[in-house]
């Protein structure tokens, strides 16, 4: 593969991407290109020893995802980052994906279960309005929505601390698929 073609390639493969970061990142691998040239390579050799355009292109688009849930973290940075790492292979289907959707539904069910627990005090007038009235169910209900405040409370913590934990997991694993860690 020439190094027109290589670029060319890396540029289509890079369009989730800003035209600026792509520039920078097709001026690196021009630089690449021109050192190895220097060097008395072929640019065949050059291209084959960077890697192909495709798999450059996925690791750099799951590092960008990454560092861009870092900066903002809101949740479709999250999914474009999980996804971005599943790309990477598809042993990460596996590695990736199942803890995400375990943490997902742990998440979903504490937030699930303090919003229930804080909207029962309604089950008590919809037994009003049927006549089957009892001071218990009332005390029951500001019970159980005294826990609900206080789960949401915890959830909203949870919420942020396993958004981070998971984060640093992807950027483990990305690290990983990427050449191993560093000693």
């Amino acid at each position: 593969m020439t190094k027109e073609q290589f670029l060319k390639n890396l540029n289509l493969a890079l369009e989730g991407l800003s035209s600026v970061e792509r520039q920078d990142i097709l001026e690196d691998y021009e630089e690449h290109f021109a050192i190895g040239l220097e060097e008395g390579k072929t640019e065949e050799q050059i291209a084959s020893s960077l890697g192909t355009p495709h798999h450059i292109a996925k690791e750099l688009l799951a590092n960008y995802h990454l560092e861009k849930v870092e900066t903002t973290n809101t949740t479709g940075n999250i999914f474009r980052a999980v996804w971005a790492a599943i790309g990477l292979g598809f042993f990460n289907l596996v590695i990736v994906l199942g803890p995400f959707i375990g943490l997902l539904g742990v998440v979903f069910a504490g937030w699930v279960a303090g919003v229930s627990f804080i909207v029962s005090p309604l089950l008590v007038l919809v037994n009003t309005v049927n006549g089957t009235f009892e001071i218990f169910d009332l005390f029951a209900s500001i019970g159980l929505c005294g826990l609900g405040l206080f789960i949401i409370l915890g959830m909203f913590f949870v919420t942020k601390w396993l958004t981070k934990g998971f984060v640093k997991y992807l950027k483990f694993n990305v690290s990983l698929v990427k050449g191993g860690l560093k000693a």
